[in-house]
Formats: structure tokens, sequence, C-alpha cells
């Protein structure tokens, strides 16, 4: 059990917000008596780098943009007027809209009400608005919630399965900041295509978040789609959750978007405080840099003890890897920094990888999320004066002790409930942390080139599946992945025209028929012609 000593590093250690409620408990993170005053100055630094950006500063050089989505939840903090107004206007649009959809003032084609939402978004355009529909969805809400968040036509089918004839009284969202990203793009094209199927019109279901005089502010406008609501350049993906990109279907899913945006506020103002002690964020930074010796030397396991944050791990995999995964720092020299993130929920985990938390290699640390509130009013018993909730906090206490008994380091997050509230402080808390961490040490979390060099690299496998396709259309000669390649003077990339072609002759889209052999790479592909031997 625990001892005396651990309960006085408790205390002195611990974080309590009473108006949030908010908790972090890092005690069990085996951090020296003189880490924290060691690690101040760095701290004040990132503080004031935090400081400029909150100004307006250039806080992405790459695309030479602000980040500002502070200002989101603190429209009266924004670089300029201009800004605050639009933020202001903007989450006023989104009210508005949503109600007159909740009234049926905007409605389906025959005055229909719309209860289904569709959302078409990919990465934050997706995770955020997911993880908030999931973590605060009742069976009251005013709309169901439904998600393309892939560019897989299985899934998609599985999603417009789900939604039958329900179709006609869906209202979809379209979430892409450049209108060009191809995954939302296809969502949207496979969506059209399904209402067209129905006989809907879909310009007239569809509603478009974007930014000003995109390709999909282009085509919105032209088609006369419902409405359309901004992205600035100033909101990454990954932080977009309080902007129109997750405050539109939240409040069309009938969430308290005023909730969220309040718990983010007070968070943000938590984690403004210089004093390390006093903010939250701070300490959660500092914690990563002790466990992980500033060089992602561990993973960050997210172990939420409640259902409803079950996607939590999901949405802060892209918030810390996507903007902490980098080759190089600020100064251009190579540092390969990162923290890799993966977490499931509790007590699931405890028949599944906490067995290996406590007894296998000790290459993480474990971030809990306690949730106090089990449900609304009480519960049976499921044993003399026991709940099932009661068992819920007995696991993580358990499993808590169970890793600090083997040397394995934790830190306890603590809510009250899953509320709106609760969700806008952990959302901001941890953008707080991300952003801080990454002055530590010495990268720019608000780029992504590793992402836009895979888009390259799939635009590059479309081009060369087009120049495959084209020679086998122009000849009938059955031929091999090798054979092939050899034909269109790509043989460097041979490998990559076999899963070309496998993936063409396992689908009707392309008329590509195979030839299996043994190996099967000898395996021979044509389009119209025999397979003869």
């Amino acid at each position: 059990m625990n001892s005396p000593a651990l309960w006085q590093r408790y205390r002195k250690h611990l974080f309590h917000d009473p108006e949030t409620g908010l908790m972090l408990d890092v005690s069990r993170m085996n951090f020296p008596d003189d880490f924290l005053a060691r690690m101040e100055p760095a701290m004040q630094r990132a503080h004031g780098e935090m400081a400029e950006l909150e100004r307006g500063a250039v806080a992405n050089p790459d695309e030479n943009r602000m980040v500002g989505h502070y200002w989101l939840r603190n429209p009266s903090l924004a670089h300029n007027g201009e800004i605050a107004a639009e933020i202001t206007e903007t989450i006023a649009k989104v009210k508005e809209f949503a109600a007159n959809v909740h009234a049926g003032a905007i409605a389906a084609p025959g005055g229909k009400r719309f209860c289904r939402l569709l959302v078409i978004g990919i990465g934050g355009s997706a995770l955020g608005p997911q993880l908030v529909a999931d973590a605060l969805g009742t069976t009251d809400d005013r709309m169901e919630p439904h998600f393309f968040d892939n560019t897989d036509p299985d899934g998609m089918d599985r999603v417009l399965a789900r939604l039958g004839t329900g179709l006609a009284e869906t209202l979809t969202v379209v979430i892409s900041k450049s209108g060009g990203t191809k995954e939302t793009r296809n969502g949207m094209l496979e969506a059209q295509a399904a209402y067209r199927r129905a006989g809907l019109d879909f310009p007239r279901h569809a509603v478009a978040v974007t930014g000003a005089g995109s390709e999909l502010d282009r085509i919105a406008t032209g088609e006369g789609w419902l409405a359309r609501f901004p992205m600035w350049d100033w909101v990454g993906g990954r932080t977009s959750v309080t902007s129109a990109v997750g405050l539109l279907p939240a409040a069309l899913q009938g969430i308290d978007i005023d909730g969220v945006l309040e718990g983010a506020r007070r968070c943000d103002e938590l984690t403004r405080r210089k004093s390390t002690a006093e903010n939250p964020a701070a300490l959660l930074t500092l914690m990563w840099h002790h466990a992980t010796e500033g060089r992602g030397t561990r993973d960050m396991v997210i172990l939420p003890y409640k259902d409803r944050m079950l996607l939590f791990s999901r949405y802060l995999q892209q918030l810390v890897m996507e903007s902490l995964g980098k080759e190089l720092d600020r100064t251009g020299a190579v540092v390969n920094q990162g923290i890799a993130v993966y977490g499931n929920k509790g007590s699931t985990d405890q028949h599944a990888y906490v067995q290996q938390l406590r007894e296998g290699i000790n290459n993480f640390f474990v971030t809990f999320i306690e949730v106090l509130r089990d449900r609304e009013g009480k519960s049976p018993e499921v044993e003399p004066g026991i709940t099932s909730g009661d068992y819920l906090s007995g696991f993580f206490l358990g499993s808590r002790t169970a890793l600090h008994e083997k040397g394995r380091e934790s830190l306890t997050i603590t809510i009250p409930e899953v509320s709106p509230l609760a969700i806008g402080v952990l959302i901001a808390l941890f953008e707080r942390a991300v952003g801080l961490y990454a002055s530590l040490i010495g990268i720019n979390a608000y780029h992504q080139p590793g992402v836009e060099a895979g888009k390259k690299a799939a635009g590059a496998v479309l081009n060369l599946q087009a120049e495959v396709l084209t020679h086998l259309r122009a000849s009938e000669v059955p031929a091999t992945a090798e054979e092939v390649a050899a034909a269109i003077g790509r043989g460097a990339d041979v490998e990559d025209v076999f899963h070309i072609l496998l993936h063409a002759a396992a689908n009707p889209d392309h008329g590509v028929r195979i030839l299996f052999a043994d190996p099967v790479f000898q395996s021979r592909f044509t389009v119209g012609g025999n397979l003869n031997p």
C-alpha cells in the first residue's frame, strides 16, 4: 500500500483549481527534489514565448502564420479588433444556424426536419468533433452525429448503411480549410453520390466550414449550399476544436458550446500563470520533460477511467505527435523529437496491456484520467455497499498502485465529471502543455512538414497508377509487375507497381484482372485481354 512519505509528496505537489475542479497529481513521477527549480529558467522563457504567440507573433514561419487558437475562447485577446469581431460573429452565427435547424426554420427539402448529422473531415477536422460528440452526447441529442473521417470506401458504406433512408433528413457538414484535402474531398464526392442515388439534392443538405476563397468555399457558393462558416489560417487543424470546426457540429448535436468555450477560457487563464506550482500545464510539461529526458525516450500512455473519454487518446495522438514529432529544431539541427501517444480506457486495459506496463519494458509513463462522478443519480449495489462505479474507481487506484510498486511512473488528472466545461478544460490544458514543451526543447509545434511529405508521396503513387493503367489498356498482353514497370520506365518502383496492380485487380473499378502465380509476384495482369498461359 501507499506510504506516509508518498502522501506527503502528494500534498506537496498536488495542483487543484476549485473553480473548475481540475486536479493534477504528479507525485508518482520520480523527478528529483531539485528538478523543478533547475527547470524554472527554461520554463519562464517558454512562458515568454507563449505570451508573444498570444500577442500575434508569427509562430509558423513556413507559412508566415500566426497561431491564435487561444483567441477563440477569449476574443478580446485577439491580435486585432477585426479578428475579435470575426470570432464573436462566427460563434453567434453557429448558435443561430443550429437554433434554426432545431426549430425547423432551416429544413430538408419538403420541410423535413434535419435529425441526423454527417460530418466530413480528416485529422483535426474530425478528431476534435468526434471527441466532443462521443464525450458529451446523450440520448436527448437534437441530431445524431455520424462521420466520414477517412477515404475508406467500406467505412463510408457502413456509415451510409446506418443512415439508410434517414439520409433525406441528414445535414452534411464538410470541413476543410483549403478545400483541397483529398480525403475530405473524396468523402464529399461520395456523399454527393449517395444523395444523388437517393434522389436528393446535395446542396440543400450541405454546409461548409472552410477558408474564405478556398476551393470548397467556391463550390459551396456556386452550388448554393445552406451555409458557410470560416476556418482561419491562424488556427491549425489540431487546435481547431473551439472554432467552427468543433463548435458547429457540437451545437447542431445539441451540446452546450458555451460550456466548452468557458472551460477552455478558464484553463487558459490557469495556464498563463508564471508560478509553476500554480500552473497545471507547466507541471504537465515538466513531467513530460522529466519522463522523456526532453528527447522522447518514453511513450505517453493515456488511461481515462470513463467510457466517454475513449477517444481522448486518439485526439491527443494528433495534438501531441503532430506538434512535437519533428526532425529539425528551430536552428535547423537534426533532433528527431517527439512523444509517442497511445491508450484505451480503464478498466478495459487491466484485461489488455496493463500486464506489460507493470512487468514488461519500462519505456512509458502513464497519464490517468480520473472522473469523480459515475452517473446522474444513484447506482444500484453490485455487492453490499459497493456499486459498479466503486469498482471502476478501485481498479483505477489499484492499477496506479500496482504500477508504482514496480517503479513505473504515472500522473493523474482528475475532473469532477464529463461535462462541456471539463472537456474544454482538458482541451486547453493539453494545447498549452504542447506549446510549452515545444518551447522547452526548441522545436516548432505549429507546422507539419512530414504530413505534407506524405501527401506529396501519395500524389506520386496516384500518378504512377495512371501510368500503369494506361499501359495495360494499350496492351492486351498479360504482364507481370516487373514487366509493366520496365515497359513504362519505372523499374525502380516495381514494388509500388505490384501493389497498385493487386489493388486494382481486387476491385471492379478499373477492369484489371489477375492470373495468380506461385510465387505471387509472378502473377500476370491485364485489362481486356485474355489470361491464358
